[in-house]
């Protein structure tokens, strides 16, 4: 779910109490969901996470400018869909524990009667996602992996929601890198697109090694190897690939077509939000035709 897009200072990782443990959790293994929430200044973290990023800060200090610059770049990408090219229903997959400024917040700024289906495979996504949600009417959240689009565009929440004859936006921010090669997922986000109507958008992130020096690399790998999903850093010409068949959009005034790194994609200087943190993802939107 997306967050406000400013950037906190990093924590100790003694500075917060563990919360409760919803059932299906494991306490003992860094998840990337409570990781992340660690990177934005979240509290629904346990130790485990919080040391695994500690240690991942020590070779790549730009860690939360970075998860911090993905954020924005999710906020400011739907917030276009719906004030923009006016969709009025989203799917947010790989949705990451909430705090502010969340995906149905930030479209309904633009379309009131924006509806919002959120998805991720975590049951401690689920549990706080349940408590968010409740008595929101035009939003709702669905348990499944991206990894079977069956079971997510067929799960009766969705469908209740989402109508797949309509334009809708897909958005796909800093989850597929947690998806491996053997699981295709150039064929997964082909497979989610088709079964969208024309018209429709896809927002994707990604994170990337490109612009990173081997050591950050290399803790990058190492701290998801331990975790309930492993790291997949993809180059920009197999991150263009996700965008196949699809017609990419000007990332800022003045770009041509194409992807960007996230803090630049909707900046109004794209020079200066083109910060270390920020090139250690890939982004894009694309309309399907």
């Amino acid at each position: 779910m997306a967050q406000a897009p400013h950037a906190p200072s990093g924590r100790g990782f003694g500075a917060t109490a563990d919360p409760g443990v919803p059932p299906g959790v494991d306490p003992a293994a860094p998840a990337p969901a409570r990781l992340y929430d660690y990177y934005l200044g979240g509290s629904n973290n346990f130790e485990i996470d919080r040391i695994a990023a500690e240690r991942l800060r020590e070779s790549l200090p730009e860690l939360s400018d970075a998860a911090w610059a993905n954020r924005g770049f999710h906020q400011r990408a739907a917030a276009w869909l719906a004030a923009g090219p006016g969709i009025r229903q989203f799917i947010d997959i790989g949705a990451g524990l909430p705090t502010e400024g969340n995906t149905h917040e930030v479209v309904r700024r633009g379309k009131p009667d924006a509806r919002v289906v959120y998805v991720d495979h975590d049951p401690m996504v689920l549990a706080h996602a349940q408590q968010l949600l409740s008595g929101t009417a035009a939003t709702r959240f669905v348990l499944a992996d991206l990894r079977d689009p069956a079971s997510v565009l067929g799960h009766p929440e969705l469908l209740e929601l989402i109508d797949l004859s309509e334009p809708a936006g897909l958005l796909m921010t800093a989850v597929l890198h947690f998806v491996a090669d053997s699981d295709d997922p150039w064929a997964l986000v082909q497979r989610y697109m088709s079964a969208l109507a024309p018209g429709s958008y896809l927002v994707l992130s990604h994170a990337t090694g490109d612009k990173l020096p081997p050591r950050a690399i290399q803790a990058m790998v190492k701290t998801y190897e331990n975790a309930t999903e492993k790291l997949v850093l993809r180059s920009r010409p197999e991150v263009e690939r996700f965008f196949t068949g699809l017609e990419l959009v000007s990332p800022y005034d003045g770009a041509p077509p194409g992807i960007t790194f996230t803090g630049q994609w909707g900046a109004v200087d794209p020079a200066f939000a083109d910060s270390d943190g920020s090139r250690v993802l890939y982004c894009g939107v694309a309309r399907c035709p």
